[in-house]
């Protein structure tokens, strides 16, 4: 794992393979092992001749861990994701994020447009405009004495997985508290690059995908059969539309 200063915010990242460069930023409670190596999504981009950069996102893996809300805001979120574009001397890679990562990735497009030279917003439906809710409550059970104090449903989940990947619970409080920057839609209909929208058929969280992609002009849709928002992170389909995606943008046909 390499590092650098994003900002005075250390950030852990990997550059790996050679070819055409791709930035990967993983979901909420997440990092970039369990979202992008441990489902093989790192091996399959690079089998396909990419170069693979992913990074912790600041308050998860082995990136720094604030406990201040105020570092969490998503213009700080992006602007570590342009910092490493920076750091890296790439002035221009594909972008694809998953949940909060999608979130991430489309302030980065937003703000930095011509950093992204197309766009994937994995388990991230119309969630992106409209919000998701419940931040307050996820709070709450991540920042409880024990999970089995916890009542809430989605925030047991949440704090189970977060203990899974032994994640910091008051860095990922405080996140949880202020990143969720809902995107306005006349935003979304400004932006130019290449987009795609993957969302699992059964996504409970991400909000509808066929109304995001109504919003971004040209944007390609992928329904991912049978997966809720957990298990379409690896799906096999996620995958095979990504790399259809990704070479048609290199060579122009399908």
């Amino acid at each position: 794992m390499q590092r650098f200063s994003s900002d005075g915010v250390e950030i852990a990242f990997v550059d790996e393979g050679e070819g055409d460069p791709i930035l990967l930023i993983h979901g909420f409670g997440s990092n970039l092992g369990v979202n992008w190596r441990a489902t093989g999504w790192i091996d399959v981009l690079k089998r396909d001749r990419r170069r693979v950069i992913a990074f912790d996102v600041r308050g998860h893996g082995e990136s720094s861990k604030p406990h201040d809300g105020a570092a969490y805001r998503m213009t700080m979120l992006s602007q570590d994701a342009q910092n490493l574009l920076d750091h890296l001397g790439l002035p221009e890679v594909d972008v694809m994020g998953y949940s909060m990562g999608a979130r991430i990735g489309a302030w980065l497009a937003l703000e930095h447009a011509s950093s992204a030279r197309s766009l994937i917003l994995g388990g991230m439906g119309l969630a992106l405009v409209e919000g998701i809710g419940g931040e307050e409550e996820i709070a709450q059970a991540l920042e409880a004495p024990d999970i089995a104090v916890v009542k809430n449903q989605t925030g047991w989940a949440y704090r189970k997985f977060a203990e899974a990947t032994g994640s910091d619970l008051r860095a990922l409080a405080a996140c949880i508290r202020v990143q969720r920057e809902n995107v306005p839609a006349a935003r979304l209909a400004a932006l130019e690059m290449p987009v795609l929208v993957a969302v699992g058929e059964h996504d409970a969280i991400a909000g509808s995908p066929e109304g995001l992609a109504r919003l971004i002009p040209g944007a390609e849709l992928c329904v991912i059969a049978r997966r809720d928002h957990m298990l379409a992170t690896g799906d096999r389909q996620f995958k095979e539309c990504t790399l259809s995606f990704l070479r048609h943008l290199r060579t122009g046909v399908e």
